[in-house]
C-alpha cells in the first residue's frame, strides 16, 4: 500500500471543510465510486469499491486514491487522454498512443521526478510489442495500444540516446518523436518552445509579452517595421521575440526530416540532430538551415551560430514565473528543460491541469485555491511524483 502523502496543512484544512459539507449527500460508497470513476474513467468492480470504501471509512483517503490508480485504465484512459493534447499543434485528444504519451505514463507509474520529463535521457517503449520502436514510425505504440497488454506492466524505460544514436541530444519528451513531428517540423523551431511553455508552464506567448526586454537576440526573419510601421514591432512583435528567440536557440541543432513529396504530413519522418562534427551545408555550422530562413527580412538581426540560450524572462514581469536556482544561461535542449522544469510555474501548471482533470472544473473558490496551493506543496514534498497530484486532487474533490 502506498505510504500516506505528507499533505500541507492548508490543503488538509481545505479538504476537511469541503468533505464536511459534502458528507450529507456523498457517503463513503459514493465517494469511492466518484474517486474511481474520475481517476480511471471506468466503473470499479464491487470488490475494489468495497476496499476503497473501507479505506475511506478509516479516513485513509490517499490510500483509497492509490487503490483506484492500480487499475490499468488510469494509464490507458485517464493519462492517455490527459497528455494526448500536449503532443500536437491542434491539441487533439483523439490520437493514437505515441512515445511522448507513453513516457509520461512511465514517469507516473515509476514515480519518477516529473521535472525530468523535460530533460532526462529517457523514453518508454512497450516490452514484447511488435513491431519494435522505430525512429521513423509510430507503429510500435499503436500496436501497444491495440494489444491486450497492460500499460502498467508493458512500459519499459530505455535510454533515449540509445534509440536515436544521438549522444547529448536527449531532452525528455521535447526530443521524443511525437514532439519532433509536431514542433520541429518545418517552421523555425520556435513552436517547440511555445508549446512546451503552454503544456508545462501553462503560459502562452501572449501572457509573457514584455516589451521591456532587450531585443538583441531577435533573429533576421522578424521584420522591424511590419507593414512599414516600426511601432508594430516595438509594441507587438518585440515583446514576444525578445524573450522567445534567446530561449529557442536551445533547439538550433534539431530538425524533423521527411520526404515532403511522398509523405506530405511527415508520418514517416524522423528527428535529426547535428552532433559535434556535423555541419549544415547552408549555415556552415551545426545550426540547422531553418534558423537562417528569411535572413534578408532584417539582415542586421541576430545570426544563430550555436545552441547557447539565455533566459531574458528572469527579469521583468516574467520573474513571477518563479525561476529556480541558476543563472538563466546554458547550452542545448536538456539544460533549457531544467530551467523550465525548476520554475514555480511548472509545478503550479501540473497541479492546475490535474485539478481540472480530476475535479472536472477549474479552481474557482477560495477553498479551491487553498487546495491548489497545497497540491503544489505536496507535489514538491513527494519528490515531484505525478500520482501524488492525482491522489490529492481526488481526495479534495471526492465529495463534489
Amino acid at each position: 500500500m502506498k505510504r500516506p502523502l505528507r499533505l500541507w496543512p492548508g490543503f488538509v484544512l481545505g479538504c476537511a471543510s469541503v468533505l464536511a459539507a459534502a458528507s450529507s449527500y456523498a457517503d463513503s460508497w459514493e465517494q469511492a465510486k466518484r474517486m474511481h470513476d474520475r481517476l480511471t474513467g471506468i466503473p470499479a468492480s464491487e470488490a475494489v469499491l468495497k476496499e476503497m470504501k473501507t479505506l475511506i471509512d478509516q479516513k485513509q483517503y490517499t490510500e483509497a486514491a492509490y487503490k483506484a490508480m492500480d487499475n490499468d485504465a488510469f494509464y490507458r484512459v485517464t493519462l492517455k487522454n490527459w497528455v494526448a493534447p500536449w503532443t500536437n499543434r491542434e491539441q487533439n485528444q483523439f490520437i493514437p498512443l505515441n512515445d511522448y504519451i507513453a513516457t509520461v505514463m512511465g514517469y507516473a507509474r515509476d514515480e519518477l521526478d516529473f521535472r525530468g520529463i523535460l530533460f532526462d535521457d529517457l523514453l518508454y517503449v512497450g516490452q514484447g510489442v511488435s513491431p519494435a520502436y522505430s525512429l521513423s514510425s509510430n507503429a510500435h505504440y499503436e500496436a501497444l495500444e491495440n494489444s491486450s497488454l497492460t500499460f502498467k506492466t508493458a512500459l519499459t524505460p530505455v535510454s533515449q540516446s540509445s534509440l536515436t544514436g544521438y549522444a547529448g541530444a536527449a531532452a525528455g519528451v521535447m526530443t521524443s518523436r511525437a514532439a519532433a513531428k509536431s514542433f520541429f517540423i518545418a517552421g523555425t523551431n520556435r513552436a517547440m518552445l511555445r508549446f512546451t511553455l503552454m503544456n508545462h508552464l501553462c503560459h502562452d506567448l501572449e501572457q509573457l509579452h514584455d516589451v521591456t526586454r532587450v531585443p538583441d537576440r531577435i533573429r533576421q526573419d522578424v521584420s522591424r517595421s511590419p507593414g512599414g510601421d516600426s511601432r508594430l514591432f516595438l509594441t507587438g512583435c518585440m515583446g514576444c521575440h525578445n524573450g522567445m528567440d534567446p530561449l529557442a536557440q536551445a533547439f538550433a541543432y534539431y530538425n524533423y526530416e521527411f520526404d515532403a513529396d511522398a509523405d506530405t504530413t511527415g508520418e514517416n519522418g524522423r528527428i535529426r540532430y547535428n552532433a559535434e562534427g556535423v555541419t549544415d551545408p547552408k549555415t556552415k555550422t551545426r545550426v540547422v538551415a531553418k534558423y537562417h530562413i528569411n535572413n534578408t527580412t532584417f539582415p542586421y538581426g541576430y545570426v544563430t551560430t550555436n545552441d547557447t540560450w539565455d533566459n531574458y524572462w528572469r527579469a521583468g514581469q516574467n520573474a513571477s514565473l518563479g525561476w529556480g536556482a541558476g543563472n538563466g544561461h546554458g547550452s542545448g535542449a536538456a539544460e533549457l528543460g531544467k530551467e523550465l522544469a525548476n520554475s514555480e510555474a511548472f509545478s503550479q501548471c501540473q497541479a492546475k491541469k490535474v485539478f481540472q482533470q480530476v475535479c472536472l472544473r477549474g479552481p474557482e473558490s477560495k477553498d479551491d485555491l487553498t487546495a491548489l496551493a497545497g497540491m503544489v506543496t505536496t507535489f514538491k514534498a513527494e519528490q515531484y511524483h505525478l500520482k501524488s497530484l492525482f491522489a490529492t486532487a481526488a481526495v479534495y474533490c471526492k465529495g463534489d
